[in-house]
């Protein structure tokens, strides 16, 4: 064995042995040298990854399988290295030798520059999902100066700082993907993936397996390698869960189950999988009107409804639209490359509007106008025809006669005045109801009929 190794180190620019424990039993002084040891001895009987950081050695020794030709980067320079298990004579393994065959490797440059691409692509691909599965959104994206806009912040740090399930409810456009972004964001799991998920969007038959993923061969069509659910690919982070009040029924029992018990079991495996991951649920939907009419598990209402933050509708924070359409408009503008911007008398028409799509009506709405209109300047004109056709429902807000210009402050207290007194006649009169309707603060709300007069 002596006269094979002193063959072997005068034929390679290194050579290595180890024991079944993947301790090193003998390496030549060439080899050492390469790693700042003063001789072999030094490394006799420390583990191999302790002197060579990365080996695969031991990988041989646990497997018993060769690794006939590898390229290994030793000090920044790549080698050419094999390794191969030893046996004793009865054929039992009892350890592995490893040997640099060259460190020229001019000749494989190509192969090589090869590596390097793929390497480069797989980096960016790797990058480019990272980037997808991090929130997009911060808490000052959630724009407003109005009462109602400064208690949704308040209770998105509030969530933020706390590591229940929050429940975001709300009309649709008023920003609750957005608040969700903003929660994980300021959350210790901000560091952490934050992946979405359409619970309206996805056809009933495929979202278990896109929740809880799917093993290998569970249904016709599904990945022979399996697949990862968004539970899977949310850990250690953030599951959004966007229209969960749309979840069918038997899917509600198991996201009740993932909850509670913290693990998942992917469709047609056998096997539970512990999982670490905060969930923001959201809603369009009245979800205890759902559970009153069986549409949705109680239990499963109360779990998600642990920490609760309803998202006023635009109609009852109408302070706020002049600045959701300067920051709109700019957005617009940076992608025309054309600044944009209202004239004194178009903030008007908006203002009376009712919004029943909320801010995502509104985005829409400066769209057209913009699209209709020329120049930079929008005016009333241009957005009243953006407007949807005839009276929207809700404009109780008297316009100026000709000639008469309304101010911001009285255009804004009509606005507001006509939604409460609409609010008050839908509920009968039940101001707690009232001010639910309208997502606002039951305080918010009797502050609103001082301020106005209509207490």
């Amino acid at each position: 064995m002596k006269s094979l190794f002193e063959r072997l180190e005068a034929l390679c620019e290194g050579a290595i042995a180890v024991d079944r424990d993947a301790n090193i039993s003998w390496m030549n002084d060439k080899y050492a040298r390469r790693f700042g040891l003063a001789s072999a001895t030094e490394a006799v009987g420390r583990p191999i990854e302790d002197v060579i950081p990365g080996s695969r050695m031991p990988e041989v020794v646990r497997t018993g399988a060769p690794i006939v030709l590898d390229i290994m980067v030793l000090a920044g320079q790549h080698c050419v290295v094999t390794r191969m298990p030893l046996v004793d004579e009865a054929g039992v393994l009892v350890g592995a030798v490893g040997f640099v065959l060259y460190d020229r490797v001019e000749g494989l440059k190509p192969l090589l520059d090869k590596v390097a691409q793929l390497q480069v692509r797989l980096t960016a691909a790797e990058r480019e999902l990272s980037e997808s599965r991090r929130a997009r959104y911060s808490l000052a994206a959630f724009l407003g100066v109005s009462a109602a806009a400064a208690e949704v912040k308040r209770l998105a740090r509030r969530a933020a700082s706390q590591d229940a399930t929050v429940l975001l409810t709300g009309e649709t456009g008023t920003g609750k993907e957005l608040l969700a972004h903003a929660i994980h964001n300021l959350s210790p799991r901000a560091e952490r993936p934050f992946v979405g998920v359409n619970a309206a969007a996805i056809p009933e038959a495929l979202l278990e397996a896109e929740l809880f993923g799917a093993a290998a061969g569970a249904y016709t069509g599904a990945d022979r390698r399996g697949r990862d659910g968004k539970f899977k690919l949310a850990d250690g982070g953030t599951l959004f869960l966007d229209e969960v009040g749309d979840m069918p029924l038997p899917l509600q029992a198991k996201l009740l189950r993932v909850l509670q018990e913290r693990e998942i079991e992917p469709l047609g495996a056998n096997r539970l999988l512990r999982i670490d991951v905060r969930v923001i649920a959201a809603t369009s939907v009245d979800l205890a009107a759902r559970v009153a009419d069986g549409r949705f598990r109680a239990d499963l209402y109360y779990r998600l409804n642990v920490l609760e933050l309803a998202v006023p509708p635009l109609r009852s924070r109408l302070e706020d639209l002049p600045v959701l359409a300067e920051h709109i408009l700019d957005d617009i503008g940076a992608r025309t490359g054309q600044p944009l911007e209202l004239d004194d008398d178009a903030l008007l028409p908006l203002l009376r509007h009712r919004w029943p799509g909320n801010v995502r009506e509104l985005r829409n709405v400066l769209e057209r106008a913009v699209m209709v209109g020329e120049g930079s300047r929008l005016s009333a004109q241009q957005v009243m025809r953006a407007l949807p056709a005839g009276p929207a429902p809700g404009r109780e807000a008297e316009a100026p006669s000709s000639g008469e210009v309304a101010s911001l402050r009285r255009v804004i207290a009509d606005a507001e005045r006509g939604a409460i007194q609409a609010a008050l006649a839908a509920t009968g009169g039940n101001k707690l109801a009232a001010a639910q309707a309208l997502g606002i603060s039951r305080a918010a709300f009797y502050q609103k009929l001082a301020q106005l007069g209509l207490g």
